[in-house]
């Protein structure tokens, strides 16, 4: 993979030779625009507002827009001789614990690779430092003519730089949550749960981009000179009338998709307690009365009856002797 940035990481007297890659890609499938009467390419060109004329890359400088609408020039010099220590290197200011950054916070993630047989050791130590101590490193440096802030973390026997925004450039989420004053069940709470868990299964690498994968095939289908059947579209986008009821299609929907056999009792065995405790009673009440049904009560019985037989024995035999 080719390098886009050559410098060193610094902690303390450590200095550690890196090379810095690209750890993501984009696979969007990008379009060009055309005149759609003739099919023409629609290009962009760069004008000078004054002149009225195209201007070439060469004579494109800056300038910073002030909120009067004027323009003030600013040269490649103007930036060059502002301080910027991190120019060449990743200068790590703090190690924090890894669950203290806010993934609200992150931004483009770059592999550091060591940048020769020098950098091995002490690449692996930092490496095996953050890996023990379970935590990130905070550093600063500088790419495309900016300063950034970035984490530093382990995957793997990789050490990733993460872009961070910087605190002041997270926006407070102020008028998104909802107002309403809305009141949920510990029912639908418990269905929510279930159908988190059935679809908490899948495996993120099994995921991919559906729309990607048509748009391709649509693009395949053009080329050869044929069109592709219109795909159904799943009928939705109306209210949810009954959320308790969305939710139990839900997780059936769910189960069956993942090869299970959702039965009534699966889905009834989410429902609140309160309901189980209902249907219980008179199921406990039938269960003893044929457990407490059987022979204490009969043998009484049989005991008064071999009672009331001994006393006709008894008074048989004084009858023969007075005969």
């Amino acid at each position: 993979m080719r390098s886009i940035w050559n410098g060193a990481v610094s902690f303390g007297l450590v200095s550690i030779p890196v090379k810095l890659v690209n750890a993501t890609e984009n696979h969007t499938v990008s379009f060009r625009q055309i005149h759609t009467e003739d099919g023409g390419r629609v290009r962009y060109r760069k004008v000078c507002e004054l002149e009225d004329k195209e201007v070439s890359g060469d004579e494109i400088g800056k300038a910073y827009e002030d909120a009067d609408g004027s323009l003030i020039p600013i040269t490649d010099e103007d930036l060059a001789s502002l301080p910027l220590p991190t120019t060449k290197t990743i200068d790590i200011v703090a190690f924090v614990p890894a669950d203290s950054i806010d993934p609200l916070q992150m931004d483009a993630a770059y592999y550091l690779a060591s940048g020769g047989s020098n950098a091995a050791k002490p690449y692996t130590l930092l490496r095996e430092a953050l890996k023990r101590g379970n935590r990130v490193a905070l550093a600063k440096f500088a790419l495309r003519g900016k300063e950034r802030l970035g984490m530093l973390r382990v995957v793997g026997d990789v050490i990733v730089l993460h872009g961070l925004h910087w605190p002041d450039e997270i926006r407070v989420p102020e008028g998104v949550a909802p107002t309403e004053d809305v009141k949920v069940r510990d029912k639908e709470l418990d269905l929510a749960e279930s159908l988190m868990d059935t679809l908490g299964e899948a495996d993120v690498n099994d995921l991919h981009d559906d729309y990607r994968q048509a748009v391709e095939e649509m693009i395949a289908a053009k080329t050869e000179g044929h069109e592709l059947p219109a795909p159904e579209r799943p009928a939705g986008g109306g209210k949810v009338i009954d959320l308790m009821a969305a939710l139990e299609n839900s997780v059936k929907a769910a189960q069956e998709s993942r090869g299970g056999d959702p039965s009534d009792e699966e889905v009834a065995e989410v429902h609140q307690l309160e309901d189980r405790k209902k249907k219980a009673p008179p199921k406990k009440k039938t269960t003893s009365a044929k457990k407490t049904a059987p022979a204490k009560k009969t043998s009484p019985a049989k005991k008064t009856a071999a009672k009331k037989a001994t006393p006709k024995k008894k008074t048989t035999p004084p009858r023969k002797k007075a005969s």
